[in-house]
């Protein structure tokens, strides 16, 4: 197929430049034609965004008419071979035009029930996040698994699904490849075969486990910190070690002794089966890009450190940020004496990995030898998803305090027991859940959080409520539960946690219970900084894509170097309505071309400002 360019897109008459643009929409080329409303285009990637534009604002009778305009995956159309060139390419890459009788039959089945439930045919762009294809149960898992969606949400995912197809109709058309993108891609996929449980494919001895799982200084964590270093030490860092904590410390040095340091980078522990690119991304991209400065034989006038942070998520010992936490002096020593499910204290788990304890106090960094730290993170919600827009601005990183708690009342037999004598601890930390889930969303009632502002601004989450030996036939007489509250403003979580922690001793007084609780953790609001924020805007601007801004709901390591030095975020777009801490995490390697290539500009722009 003979490529095409974009300036020919920007430059030729309009109908040339649309035929250029033809088969990009399934029977739909009006499409493409209606974005060349919006010439001249920057980048391919302004390009995709201005016929995302079109569509939307075509409404809602076009837009299902394009996804009826698809055909069936593995359906009549492949059967009579009536499909577009483009649509047999696609079904033939991803096996769907040699399936077994049983998968066939399957599949069939699938179409005739999504049909009966949506009235539209199920859209998946088949050749997947990387642009090399799914294989055929990824397909049929994600047709099983979307057959429960709502259906307005789905007609929405198909609409994506068009959108991602198109992208890598429009790249093929272009002759363009995300190289970087594909790269850091597979780093991801490379770094998620360690886990902590799991077992590998037997079809794919190097695929990524079923689950993952890297908690802190498990045997999995190791192997993923001795990757990293030796990942770093491949890219042409010039100074990579491993720190007292675990962190994987990477420095690419300036060209003059006395330079400041820029900090970049996240972590590489995992919540319990959780995702690939949490935290990993933060990691990878810099390192991407100081490879490519290597290769180049390119020197920044500042110093460039990657760190991958041994431990956010504190899943294996109650130290949320200790890898950050270290770096700007807050390892607090009570943790070594944590001990994980097992009974392991973090003393011994540090002394068995070869880490020094004593070394821990020298971590701490001097803020005045550093520009700040940025960090790029997938945005692990549905907003930027939900708009097609590839990368967003960071504003802030939501406050956020954490407790664990038990409720104790007074175990019983559940037949003999009557309704208004029960001390049912279960019951209590039920109706203390619907209030947190209450009184959060009337906090987030107020005139900011608008469409232009579609993050919630303040958030409540029981995550763990468990009745210890519980019973079918007993009345719950303990049960212990976790809280999590954030919100874009310490004054915003207090108030809410304030009135949480009320309506837990009213519920308790009420019904003749009591209950303890423990504060875990409790982490500031961190606005950006006004410069790194604009640095980060400019990047995303230079490539022709929307700068959009959002808070950040999630916390980040971010939020601990935020203490001592200035901070600013780029949250990548996440598929599969953003989902993060689960398997189902994903991102694209389009996406992450694009964040490279944001990344090298903000270098690039923070060298042009050094000077």
């Amino acid at each position: 197929m003979s490529t095409i360019t974009l300036n020919q897109i920007n430059t030729l008459p309009r109908a040339e430049a649309a035929a250029l643009l033809t088969g990009l929409y399934e029977h739909s080329d009006w499409i493409a034609e209606q974005a060349l409303d919006a010439r001249p285009f920057a980048s391919a990637a302004a390009l995709k965004h201005a016929m995302v534009k079109t569509l939307e604002k075509a409404g809602r009778a076009p837009q299902l008419a394009l996804v009826r305009a698809h055909p069936e995956l593995a359906g009549k159309a492949m059967v009579s071979k009536s499909l577009t060139a483009e649509s047999t390419n696609e079904q033939t890459k991803a096996g769907l035009t040699n399936c077994t009788p049983e998968e066939f039959a399957h599949i069939q089945q699938l179409n005739a029930s999504y049909n009966a439930k949506f009235g539209f045919p199920f859209i998946l762009a088949v050749r997947g996040p990387r642009g090399s294809g799914l294989n055929k149960q990824q397909i049929i898992s994600t047709f099983e698994r979307r057959l429960h969606n709502h259906p307005d949400y789905e007609l929405a995912e198909c609409l994506r699904n068009i959108h991602r197809i198109v992208e890598i109709r429009l790249n093929d058309k272009l002759g363009y490849e995300p190289a970087l993108g594909h790269e850091v891609w597979d780093w991801h996929e490379w770094l998620a075969q360690f886990s902590d449980v799991g077992a590998m494919s037997k079809h794919a001895p190097h695929a990524a486990r079923e689950e993952l799982t890297v908690t802190y200084l498990t045997d999995a964590h190791l192997k993923c910190a001795s990757t990293i270093e030796l990942g770093m030490k491949a890219c042409g860092f010039d100074d990579v070690h491993i720190d007292a904590v675990g962190n994987v410390v990477g420095v690419y040095k300036a060209t003059s002794h006395n330079a400041k340091t820029l900090m970049t980078g996240s972590h590489y522990d995992t919540v319990r089966n959780g995702g690939k690119y949490d935290g990993r991304l933060g990691i990878f991209v810099p390192m991407a890009c100081v490879r490519e400065l290597a290769r180049a034989g390119k020197r920044l006038p500042f110093n460039l450190e990657v760190v991958a942070f041994a431990e956010e998520e504190g899943q294996r010992y109650k130290a949320t940020f200790l890898g950050s936490g270290a770096l700007v002096g807050d390892f607090k020593n009570e943790w070594l004496d944590q001990q994980d499910a097992d009974g392991v204290t973090m003393r011994q788990a540090m002394k068995q990995a070869g880490l020094n304890i004593n070394d821990i106090p020298k971590l701490a960094r001097n803020a005045a030898d550093y520009l700040g730290f940025v960090e790029v993170h997938i945005e692990q919600g549905p907003v930027l998803n939900e708009l097609d827009i590839p990368l967003g601005i960071v504003t802030s990183i939501n406050g956020s305090v954490r407790f664990v708690g038990e409720v104790v009342g007074m175990a019983s037999h559940a037949g003999t027991t009557p309704m208004d004598r029960r001390r049912d601890a279960a019951t209590a930390v039920a109706e203390l859940a619907l209030f947190v889930e209450k009184r959060a969303a009337e906090l987030n009632a107020v005139p900011a959080n608008t469409a232009t502002n579609p993050t919630s601004a303040c958030v409540g989450t029981v995550g763990m409520l468990t009745v210890p030996n519980g019973s079918i036939n007993v009345v719950p007489g303990r049960c212990q539960f976790s809280l999590d509250l954030r919100a874009t403003t310490d004054a915003m979580r207090d108030a809410l946690m304030n009135d949480v922690l009320a309506e837990l001793k009213a519920i308790c007084e009420r019904r003749g219970l009591h209950a303890t609780l423990e504060e875990t953790m409790r982490a500031s609001a961190a606005p950006s900084d006004a410069k790194l924020q604009g640095l980060w805007e400019n990047a995303v601007q230079s490539l022709g894509v929307p700068v959009f801004h959002l808070p950040s709901g999630a916390g980040h390591d971010a939020m601990k170097l935020h203490e001592v030095m200035p901070q600013a975020m780029l949250f990548v777009r996440g598929q599969n309505a953003g989902i993060s801490h689960n398997p189902l995490e994903s991102t694209t390697s389009d996406d992450m071309q694009l964040t490279i290539d944001a990344f090298m500009h903000l270098l690039h722009n923070m060298q042009a400002s050094q000077k």
